[in-house]
């Protein structure tokens, strides 16, 4: 079975319907939490983020107990969100994410050029973890505290609405791949909408230089990533690891794109699903011990390591080579 190819196929066909969906009227946006840009007139589905932010911008008071609707509305896009990522754990980024996939494209385009891949040290991937969490909390602060006195501060400028969309950098992107550059600009409207989305287009051109040299540069900093490493251990989707299967021979972590050394080094967790994995399975394709890892959903194989997966694997890349 070769991942690898199924996923890149689903990839695009996620991509096309998320990115391309409203065009043939699709809209998941009410059915499902997918994380495709709002600001994409031609979406078919709204980040969930977006809507998050919204819903946290509205005052307290809007929330009273006599009120059933705003809370059902909140009470709905919490239960909807947690069932939907609780089913797919970290598979949405590996496989559904549109801007992860871009990321991987840009990873095709640079091994094709040639270009050596960018790693971090590990001290510096250790310290960076942190950031998507950080990002996260703003955007929760941020959003309340425009609508709310927090601290009994005043309350902050609407000009700061929908925070993390200001700053994100497949705002000015995604719409591009429509032939809409609306988003693609500097707001001079304010000081705050300057800022803010100076900030934007300086982080599209890191992420966009940094995914070109480095796996999934964006990935490590998402503030979805973080959102949805809650269910690390809850999700129906697992990768697990038979430690006394494992030889330590390192071809896990030296595939994963996202630079996770505990997949190698573990040994007595089952569940290995880090804060930072995406459930793209690579780590299972280049195991050569039977049943060492296997990803799981509802405690049935998916998909598992063997000797003779990996050697027929390693057979086709070998004249994939040869005929280069």
């Amino acid at each position: 079975m070769n991942v690898s190819r199924l996923r890149q196929l689903i990839q695009i066909l996620a991509f096309g319907l998320l990115v391309f969906g409203g065009f043939i009227n699709v809209d998941l946006t009410h059915y499902l939490p997918v994380c495709s840009c709002t600001f994409n007139d031609a979406k078919g589905g709204s980040c969930f983020l977006a809507g998050l932010q919204c819903i946290l911008t509205k005052p307290f008071d809007q929330y009273p107990l006599d009120n059933w609707w705003p809370l059902l509305r909140l009470t709905k896009w919490i239960l909807y969100t947690v069932l939907f990522f609780i089913i797919l754990n970290k598979a949405w980024c590996g496989w559904l994410c549109p801007f992860g996939a871009i990321q991987d494209w840009l990873t095709i385009l640079r091994k094709k050029s040639g270009i050596e891949c960018a790693r971090f040290s590990w001290l510096t991937h250790d310290k960076l973890k942190s950031v998507k969490y950080i990002l996260l909390f703003l955007l929760i602060i941020l959003s309340v505290g425009i609508g709310n006195s927090l601290f009994g501060l005043p309350r902050l400028t609407e000009d700061l609405h929908v925070p993390m969309c200001q700053i994100c950098p497949a705002r000015p992107l995604i719409p591009i791949f429509t032939g809409d550059f609306s988003q693609f600009f500097i707001n001079f409207k304010s000081t705050t909408k300057i800022v803010m989305s100076t900030l934007g287009m300086t982080l599209l051109g890191l992420v966009l230089v940094g995914s070109f040299v480095k796996k999934r540069f964006w990935c490590a900093y998402c503030p979805i990533s973080a959102f949805t490493s809650l269910f690390d251990n809850l999700g129906l989707m697992q990768l697990k690891k038979d430690g006394q299967r494992c030889t330590k021979c390192g071809n896990c972590s030296r595939v994963c794109d996202m630079e996770i050394r505990e997949i190698a080094e573990e040994r007595d967790r089952e569940n290995i699903v880090t804060q930072d994995c995406m459930l793209c399975m690579r780590c299972i394709e280049a195991c050569p011990e039977d049943l060492a890892l296997k990803a799981t959903f509802l405690g049935k194989n998916v998909f598992a390591s063997s000797f003779e997966g990996f050697m027929a694997r390693q057979c086709i890349k070998a004249e994939g080579n040869r005929e280069r």
